[in-house]
């Protein structure tokens, strides 16, 4: 965890009450979910949709509008800016600038106006792109899509806005890996779709570890952060051991109650050709696929991160080993119909 300034910080008192931008999401969801549940502050959701869990709690706005932006927030009360573009398929491309960057801009624009001194900004691993293996907050930022490019620029924004007055705003940054869990239907849940319906290949040699973040460890550190001092707070967000894709896969099987073994393999070139069809295809005909050139290419990479969350006095509520069996067990082994489902990556 990275902190400025280094003079003796001022702690925040509680807050009571919190404006959670991009709250109607997955994440934004499970994080208000947390704030009931354990008695947290109360919260206005600002999206361009209403939260279903929460609808009274909900305000609709766009954060590209920076015109009505600022007329929704609660004044004073601390910032989650989770509102993003995200997917890997997002055309046309400028949208990414549009939401990431310019609407974080819009966002610093409207706590400014509204004279609240706290953000905490959920930004992503992907701005150090294809990174070394246990990469950390000093890692060198190199990403490699649109989505990490974007989110390297908010963070630019996000700084600006505390440079203003860096001895009374605090800025919270924090880069979670891939985040998962009961409910959300991005890569990890196409992943264990795959190794449920028997329709899995591993692609490569599957020695290459996956960092991966629960989200009900995620948003607890969120909730932790909001108690963190005047300054600016730097922090990758991991749930640790890493795992290789060898041992997911099988650890998966396992859960599933199949043989704890891999199954079928594909070369690297054979999986990489394969998403290039996809994508041919893609264009073509305006759909989109699971499978694609850059999935392959990040499903292959090694992408391990550290993370100086500990060092906030921060424990994870729960295991990883138990958070992969509580996702198995409510996706595949239980039935939760009628339950609202998050698009995700």
């Amino acid at each position: 965890m990275t902190r400025t300034p280094e003079t003796k910080p001022s702690m925040p008192a509680p807050a009571d009450h919190v404006n959670v931008i991009g709250g109607s999401g997955f994440i934004g969801t499970r994080l208000c979910e947390r704030f009931v549940r354990e008695g947290g502050p109360r919260f206005t959701i600002i999206d361009k949709v209403a939260s279903r869990r929460f609808p009274a709690a909900s305000v609709i706005r766009d954060i590209r509008d920076s015109n009505t932006l600022a007329e929704a927030l609660v004044p004073g009360a601390p910032i989650i800016h989770l509102a993003a573009e995200h997917r890997d398929d997002v055309r046309p491309l400028s949208l990414y600038h549009d939401v990431n960057v310019a609407g974080t801009a819009n966002v610093c624009r409207a706590a400014a106006a509204r004279n609240i001194d706290t953000i905490l900004f959920t930004s992503s691993v992907a701005v150090y792109g294809m990174a070394p293996a246990h990469t950390g907050e000093d890692g060198a930022i190199n990403p490699f899509n649109e989505y990490g490019r974007t989110k390297w620029g908010a963070e630019g924004e996000l700084r600006r806005w505390h440079a203003e007055a860096p001895d009374q705003r605090t800025l919270v940054i924090v880069r979670p890996t891939v985040v998962f869990g009961e409910n959300n239907r991005g890569n990890v849940y196409n992943l264990l779709r795959q190794i449920a319906t028997g329709r899995f290949a591993m692609i490569g040699n599957g020695r290459n570890h996956k960092s991966m973040a629960y989200v009900g460890n995620v948003v607890a550190f969120f909730d932790h952060c909001l108690s963190l001092p005047v300054g600016l707070h730097l922090c990758n967000y991991v749930d640790q051991p890493d795992l290789s894709m060898n041992d997911l896969v099988c650890r998966v099987r396992g859960l599933m109650g199949k043989a704890p073994s891999v199954g079928l393999r594909i070369p690297f070139a054979a999986g990489m050709a394969i998403g290039t069809a996809f994508d041919v295809v893609a264009r073509l005909t305006g759909r989109t696929f699971p499978i694609s050139r850059v999935r392959v290419r990040k499903f292959c990479a090694e992408t391990s991160f550290t993370s100086a969350a500990a060092a906030t006095g921060f424990t994870p509520p729960v295991s990883l080993p138990t958070a992969i069996e509580r996702t198995v067990r409510h996706e595949f082994l239980e039935s939760h119909a009628g339950e609202e489902l998050f698009a995700g990556e």
